[in-house]
């Protein structure tokens, strides 16, 4: 799972992930601005340092020409070519925050579970949704997307390190983060310390496996 990125940032890496084999080396920055019609290398220049902020695309050495694609983010070309399976990015708290873990791997997601946008799978680790059926140890299914409407259920990435899956109500001055646990209260942060990572379209629970 991924920071969030802009259009722009989501095109460019898009391009890099969809020509990784097409390339005979690493892109440089003038065939990328070539490729993609873009004219100005500072722009093209400041979407690399976001992908590379993000762990997408590795820090240029000195030795090294051209943009190259991290470990993490060749996973996502991953011989995956069934589409019935969804990345599976680890573990989030749905009581209180934890990081959420980035060893990705695939598993088989009936089609009624997921949305036609991009998913993945997360297990759920806590109690403080377990009044909207929500139990330690079910896997979600999250549709990737940095836009919520209130009232849905989100993964929120809580200052850039915790992740959590809360029902969310935004203001302009306030987000709340609302579980469904009679127990415990609202989590109040200001808009900045929150990003939304997608929003909850599926569930799975396993009756046989301990969690």
């Amino acid at each position: 799972m991924t920071k969030t990125l802009t259009r722009k940032q989501q095109e460019l890496f898009d391009f890099l992930l969809q020509n990784e084999d097409h390339f005979p080396h690493p892109p440089t920055l003038e065939e990328l601005c070539a490729a993609l019609g873009i004219k100005s290398r500072g722009s093209l220049h400041a979407h690399i340092k976001a992908l590379i902020a993000a762990q997408l695309v590795e820090a240029p050495e000195r030795k090294q020409r051209g943009i190259r694609l991290t470990e993490v983010a060749k996973q996502m070309l991953s011989p995956n070519d069934d589409p019935s399976t969804l990345p599976f990015v680890g573990y989030i708290a749905a009581g209180r925050p934890i990081e959420a873990i980035e060893n990705i791997t695939y598993m088989t997601i009936p089609e009624q579970l997921k949305t036609e946008k991009p998913c993945y799978v997360l297990q759920v680790k806590g109690d403080s949704m377990i009044e909207q059926g929500i139990f330690d140890g079910d896997w979600v299914i999250i549709e990737q997307r940095s836009y919520a409407r209130n009232g849905e259920i989100v993964v929120a990435l809580v200052n850039k390190s915790e992740a959590t899956l809360k029902f969310i109500e935004q203001y302009p001055h306030e987000i709340l983060l609302i579980p469904a646990n009679s127990n415990m209260t609202a989590l109040r942060y200001k808009p900045d310390e929150i990003e939304i990572q997608g929003v909850l379209v599926g569930q799975m629970r396993s009756y046989t496996h301990p969690h």
